[in-house]
């Protein structure tokens, strides 16, 4: 009894203020953002996060603590709300034009919406379904298709399939593909670029796999310069958000979750322009850096679409 009544009081560390602990580079390179954003974001997810405690620093925090803030925040991040306003695909006249020039003058090539591709995002061994989950590089993942603008911003993101899945399955499934053939939503003569792992439509245009003519080494040429914006983005948007480039330790479900939150936050980053900064404190935004994966799993070429090639063939003709 007397020992219990000796029991020492608690001590708490003081808590540290992140906006006068660190200045502009130092908030960028621990938390990705700057005050501006960091704000922001705040006010987004406000309404939903409620904090267990009044402590407004990440120092000293169990993990277990730490885990579960994550997941409310990007249960926060990815309602559909909070998507559908930073990540949408343009479907007025007036935006659909501004992305066409954008993407025009990058190398000349006519009537492009966005650039697509798909990339592996590494996650922890799954105990249901686990063999789907391996890649073609052995490794356990989540196939995730992402469509950007000529600025690096996503457009649209389907991040829930195996990652044995092929990249022209997921196309085929996705709310894009619908979004192109349903009739008076997408403009004609509009159309994405893709690699030789998605088949050639009407809408999706990909290379030439042996070029014949001069007009289609151009029309190649064009496409390989304007479809790398993507290969920049997926490169930008893995060292912005560093689990994406490692391993996201979390059961399928939970990972997407990460990803579609990472991929909010990235619109988000572009909207404040806050540049990628390293661990040495040198800001590098413009990395061209791709991902390796990526341009293996696409060497699987798929057949092309007989009204795919025709459509290609005219802009080759006429445009090249």
């Amino acid at each position: 009894m007397a020992a219990r009544q000796q029991r020492q009081r608690r001590v708490f560390k003081p808590r540290l203020d992140p906006f006068t602990e660190y200045n502009a580079v130092g908030l960028i390179t621990r938390y990705r953002f700057d005050r501006q954003g960091i704000e922001h974001i705040g006010t987004l997810i406000d309404d939903f996060v409620s904090p267990a405690t009044s402590r407004n620093d990440d120092f000293g925090i169990h993990q277990s603590t730490v885990s579960r803030i994550v997941q409310r925040v990007s249960t926060a991040l990815t309602r559909p709300h909070i998507i559908q306003r930073y990540i949408k695909f343009p479907t007025d006249a007036q935006t659909i034009q501004r992305h066409q020039t954008d993407f025009h003058a990058i190398a000349n090539f006519p009537g492009v919406l966005g650039a697509i591709d798909g990339t592996h995002v590494r996650i922890l061994r799954p105990t249901v379904n686990e063999e789907e989950f391996v890649n073609r590089k052995n490794f356990h993942s989540v196939n995730v298709q992402l469509v950007v603008d000529a600025h690096s911003h996503i457009l649209d993101i389907v991040a829930k399939w195996p990652g044995s899945t092929h990249d022209a399955r997921i196309l085929r499934e996705s709310g894009i593909s619908q979004l192109f053939q349903t009739p008076g939503i997408i403009p004609v003569k509009c159309h994405l670029l893709g690699d030789s792992g998605y088949p050639c439509k009407n809408w999706i245009l990909t290379p030439f796999l042996n070029p014949a003519t001069r007009q289609e080494r151009r029309y190649n040429g064009s496409h390989k310069v304007t479809r790398c914006i993507v290969e920049r983005t997926i490169g930008q948007w893995k060292r912005r958000f560093h689990v994406l480039h490692s391993e996201i330790r979390l059961c399928p479900e939970r990972a997407c979750k990460i990803i579609m939150a990472c991929a909010v936050l990235h619109n988000l980053a572009k909207l404040f322009n806050t540049p990628i900064i390293d661990e040495d404190g040198e800001s590098d935004d413009d990395s061209d850096e791709g991902s390796e994966e990526d341009d293996a799993d696409n060497n699987n070429c798929v057949p092309d679409n007989l009204d795919g090639r025709a459509y290609r063939n005219h802009i080759t003709m006429n445009h090249f």
